[in-house]
């Protein structure tokens, strides 16, 4: 399940667009402004943000900026929202690296359809792709995993939970999200689970076990500790 967070100023757009996407199966956080935004990026980094230009504060041209400046949501997908409509509004977003952009009113089903084509563009590279961060090594095609060079034995669940880690480096999984991603939707044990496997996989990992973080309140996630 994509997470989404919607960063738009005006309640009621901003409650109809978390309603339309709750409807159509994605997880979304809505913000008015940007002060809780980024509080929630530090925490757990979205698969997407939907972006209004007009924002009290830090506009959304700004907001767009800092995304892109950071290393842990460089690659977030934005779809940029503006009332305005003109070029030069369309052309500022994409210029400082915006994915695409809808412009005010849309329709609820073409920003779904947007959302989804911008997913599938931005969606990672094929399971033959090998995934570095830092010391670790992870070929998804041999499904195989090594720590400088040095092969490491995983079990399935901890070979998995290191995949998902290392698709997505700086962002926070949550132990729910982790239990749903990794022990499928319907898993209904308790989230310690997570954090046995967790200390099971840090213990094969030697010197690239401080690459999966805990953050506390939150979960875990991958970060490049060389």
């Amino acid at each position: 399940m994509s997470l989404i967070y919607c960063l738009e100023d005006d309640e009621s757009i901003r409650n109809l667009i978390l309603y339309t996407l709750d409807a159509a199966g994605y997880e979304a956080r809505g913000f008015g402004e940007s002060g809780a935004f980024w509080q929630a990026v530090s925490e757990v980094v979205p698969q997407l943000v939907l972006l209004d230009i007009m924002l009290p504060g830090e506009d959304g041209i700004r907001v767009l900026t800092r995304l892109r400046s950071q290393s842990a949501t460089a690659r977030v997908p934005v779809i940029m929202t503006t009332a305005k409509g003109t070029e030069f509004d369309k052309v500022t977003g994409l210029d400082q690296g915006a994915d695409d952009y809808l412009v005010k009113p849309f329709g609820m089903m073409e920003m779904i359809s947007r959302i989804k084509a911008v997913l599938r563009r931005t969606a990672p590279e094929a399971d033959s792709a090998v995934l570095r961060v830092g010391p670790l090594t992870l070929d998804q095609g041999e499904h195989t995993v090594a720590v400088d060079g040095r092969r490491v034995t995983l079990t399935l669940k901890e070979y998995e939970l290191l995949r998902l880690f290392m698709s997505a480096p700086g962002r926070a999984f949550d132990r729910e999200t982790l239990l749903q991603r990794v022990w499928d939707m319907d898993y209904t044990g308790e989230t310690r689970t997570v954090d046995v496997h967790i200390r099971s996989l840090r213990s094969k990992l030697g010197r690239a076990a401080d690459c999966i973080e805990t953050v506390r309140g939150v979960g875990y996630r991958m970060e490049d500790k060389s």
